[in-house]
Parts: structure tokens; C-alpha cells; sequence
């Protein structure tokens, strides 16, 4: 992310975008690395849908590396990526309508 991104984020009138953001990076369910398959689609719960690709020997998520696979946790299972996603549409529909 660009400098002062994050910083920018964390201001409380931010609030919004950043929860947008971070909510993109988490799908309902639990998918280790054997549940994927190259095409799937999967509906993040910000709501914008992300594509599993796998492209030579990584699988990948909407382009970007899964650099380590698996890491499992009682909550659920985590997939470390190259990058940080961006929503098309970051803003949540509610701060727009304030704006």
C-alpha cells in the first residue's frame, strides 16, 4: 500500500473503508489448500467475490500469490497472500451516501 495509507485508515472517520477492506479478505467456511480448485469462486464477506486460480504450481487469489497455505487456527483456516486486495468499491455503500 502506498505510504500513509495505513495511517490514513486507522482514523476513526475511516473506520468504514478499512472494515470494507479487511472484511474482503474473509470468506464464510473453512478451505484448506485440497478445497480449492482452479475457477472457483468465492463470495468474501464484504460481498465482492474473489477467484481461486492455480497457475504454475501457486495457487493464487484474484491474481496475487498464496505464499503459505494452510496455517490452521480454531477459528477458521488462513492463507497467507503476496498483498493486501483492494474491493473495486473499497467505500462502503453507507459512507458514500454520506459523502
Amino acid at each position: 500500500m502506498p505510504a500513509g495509507t495505513v495511517e490514513d485508515l486507522l482514523k476513526q472517520e475511516n473506520k468504514p473503508t478499512l472494515t470494507s477492506i479487511l472484511t474482503y479478505h474473509v470468506v464464510p467456511g473453512s478451505y484448506t489448500a485440497t478445497d480449492l480448485s482452479d475457477g472457483m469462486t468465492l463470495t468474501s464477506v464484504q460481498g465482492e467475490d474473489l477467484t481461486i486460480t492455480y497457475e504454475n504450481d501457486t495457487w493464487k487469489v484474484n491474481g496475487v500469490d498464496i505464499i503459505i497455505a494452510d496455517i490452521i487456527s480454531s477459528n477458521g483456516v488462513t492463507h497467507a497472500i503476496g498483498t493486501v486486495l483492494m474491493p473495486a468499491d473499497p467505500a462502503p455503500a453507507a459512507q458514500a451516501d454520506n459523502a
